[in-house]
């Protein structure tokens, strides 16, 4: 999720707190950090672990441990200072923050020599923190396959679509076997895909549904990401990211 992304990622007692809220402010000019930062920490010395929880169709159920990282500000090979956030899983993300939000300018692969800029800013949350703030950002399915076809995954065949990220509630409480989180932020998203459903419907719109919760103080909670197929030809599913423990 960047995780989503997306894949995709508070201001508490954290070692080095006034150094990197100094470089903040460098970020985010005289009016002092962004409120969005509360929501969404980059100081270096943060940990989030996950619980990846996968649900197909077909009643197949997989478990992944989930690990982030905050690695502290950098610069950039492509020009300017971001903040690296890593997983587990060998990517990295750079993000800055100012007045307009949290967004992410760069990503990277252990396979990869440099981080690739990306084309547009990519938003994690966007500025005002009010419901109806909306923005847009590429997705693509995480959990849709094919039932025969190879590769099955959709997303090494299908290029990436927009997706339309709003959001829906403030101060929200939420539950998650990390504890329970007040004043929480609820964004919602939704993207359609055209797929080949099968021979009888043909090409149909496949909804692809997210919701995240980002906690005051903690950073992300829980995403809920619904991909239904119902399909003779495809399986959908529905993956749900919960935070299990963090620092």
């Amino acid at each position: 999720m960047m995780l989503p992304l997306a894949l995709a990622p508070k201001l508490l007692r954290w070692p080095g707190r006034l150094s990197a809220l100094a470089a903040v402010l460098v970020l985010a000019g005289c009016s002092g950090p962004p409120v969005s930062l509360s929501y969404f920490p980059l100081e270096a010395g943060h940990r989030w672990v996950y619980d990846q929880t996968s649900e197909w169709e077909n009643n197949t159920v997989e478990h992944e441990a989930v690990v982030l990282s905050t690695l502290g500000e950098q610069a950039l090979s492509s020009g300017g200072r971001a903040w690296r956030r890593r997983s587990d899983s060998g990517v990295d993300y750079w993000l800055r923050a100012d007045d307009s939000g949290i967004f992410r300018v760069a990503s990277k692969t252990d396979l990869d020599e440099d981080p690739a800029p990306d084309k547009a800013p990519r938003y994690v949350l966007k500025m005002p923190l009010t419901v109806g703030t909306s923005w847009q950002a590429s997705t693509t399915t995480y959990l849709m396959r094919r039932n025969a076809d190879f590769p099955p995954e959709i997303r090494h065949t299908h290029k990436p679509v927009a997706m339309t990220y709003r959001i829906a509630a403030l101060g929200e409480k939420v539950s998650t076997r990390a504890g329970s989180f007040n004043d929480c932020i609820r964004v919602q998203g939704q993207a359609t895909l055209k797929l080949f459903a099968d021979p009888v419907v043909g090409f149909r719109d496949m909804p692809i549904t997210t919701t995240e919760w980002y906690c005051k103080g903690v950073g992300l909670v829980k995403v809920l990401r619904d991909e239904p197929a119902k399909s003779t030809f495809l399986i959908g599913g529905v993956m749900t990211l919960e935070l299990t423990e963090w620092q």
